[in-house]
């Protein structure tokens, strides 16, 4: 072999074995004598996290070491990962343990024991009432939308620690619970009282039906769990067989729930369109859409403060189409859509990810919806529905509205 060759043999073996080496030490550590020789890029990186989470760490050690009392290193670990989604100052963001998270799953399915009222933190920080749900304990013993829950059973709860409340609120059936209430009287001072509540199996029957006038569907839908959008169209068949010539749906103190189970209502009313688009911080966005199929009476929705979120996207969605007329008062203002996502030791969060628009491009969160006519109740109305239609001004005004469109 030549003089020439033997030399560029001899680079090329350099060249590979330098490769070789490079790629060796950048893909692995090497362990030499107790010590560690990772590649500087992973170093980079680990010094990075440490630097991020030293200050946890170091605050987490000196609890350990210097408490007084003993350390639950669960519950420790459970209370950074509230203060975390806590810090976003989301009323709608939060962490829930195995507990909590089974208990929030349980709802959504429609069958859960405790007193039936849906709430929110507010922006006051206090625990908030959406609304009560109708036909539960926490609707025949008055709690109202709007009202502030500031202890239960004698223990103060904040917005911040609203899981904890409501797990109190929850309990056996036929136990009772103490709700302390703070509810702005007439003269806009605030009246604090309490009551005191029987918990049931609350098996949530979230649609009624009835017939007025012979003619006339009238649908009661009081929140959006799995089975309701099923239930619905079991009950607007039902009407359809008995020939109705216009339908009312009433979604007043209807919280909300679940979105795909609304978009499933809303395409059984809209001809093809959009229901609602979602939007990310990202500017990505997602269209819920409704297809040719639909009935064709004439439409009136009921609505109030109580109606938020799922609710209100099936309001925007008949008032920017013009599909029916909305009557009642300004809705709740929730605009905004959170993602659950469960955790590998059964707890999980709640994040919101997007925010919500009506077809024509409206976010109403903070602001809700304004009916198309306005029509408060007369103080003191307790009852709403077809039980009460004699005080219920706001459905005689929808039966008005349905009559003059029937032909």
């Amino acid at each position: 072999m030549s003089k020439k060759k033997v030399i560029t043999l001899m680079v090329v073996l350099l060249l590979i074995t330098n490769a070789i080496t490079f790629g060796l030490t950048n893909l692995m550590s090497i362990t030499f004598n107790n010590k560690a020789y990772v590649p500087l890029a992973e170093y980079n990186k680990l010094k990075s996290i440490y630097n991020e989470f030293s200050k946890v760490m170091a605050v987490e050690n000196y609890v350990k070491e210097n408490y007084l009392r003993d350390v639950d290193e669960k519950k420790l670990v459970d209370g950074q990962l509230k203060g975390m989604l806590q810090s976003l100052e989301d009323p709608y963001s939060n962490y829930m343990t195995q507990d909590e998270f089974a208990s929030f799953l349980q709802q959504t399915s429609g069958t859960y024991a405790g007193i039936g009222v849906v709430v929110t933190p507010g922006e006051d920080n206090l625990i908030t009432v959406v609304s009560p749900i109708e036909g539960t304990p926490g609707e025949k013993s008055g709690i109202k939308s709007g009202d502030k829950i500031i202890k239960v059973n004698g223990v103060e709860y904040l917005g911040e620690n609203m899981d904890q409340a409501v797990k109190v609120m929850k309990g056996d059936p036929n136990t009772k619970v103490v709700l302390t209430i703070m509810r702005k009287d007439k003269a806009g001072k605030n009246d604090i009282f309490d009551l005191e509540i029987t918990r049931e199996v609350i098996r949530l029957i979230t649609v009624k039906s009835s017939l007025i006038d012979d003619n006339i569907g009238y649908i009661k839908i009081t929140s959006f769990d799995d089975l309701t959008y099923k239930d619905f169209k079991t009950e607007l068949d039902k009407l359809g067989r008995r020939n109705i010539k216009g339908l009312i749906i009433d979604l007043r103190n209807n919280p909300g729930g679940l979105l795909d189970r609304c978009a499933q209502i809303a395409d059984e009313l809209l001809g093809e369109g959009d229901i609602v688009y979602t939007q990310t911080k990202s500017g990505k966005r997602e269209y819920l859409k409704s297809n040719q199929s639909m009935v064709d009476y004439p439409l009136v929705l009921l609505v109030n403060g109580g109606s938020a979120s799922a609710s209100e996207i099936l309001a925007g969605a008949i008032k920017d189409h013009k599909r029916g007329t909305l009557i009642g008062t300004t809705t709740f203002g929730k605009g905004v859509v959170q993602r659950i996502h469960d955790l590998d030791d059964g707890s999980g969060l709640k994040l919101t990810i997007s925010e919500y628009f009506t077809p024509n491009g409206i976010n109403i969160h903070g602001v809700g919806i304004a009916p198309d006519i306005i029509v408060e109740l007369p103080e003191g109305v307790e009852e709403i529905g077809v039980d009460n239609l004699k005080e219920d001004i706001q459905l005689r005004t929808a039966i008005d509205e349905i009559k003059s469109k029937i032909k």
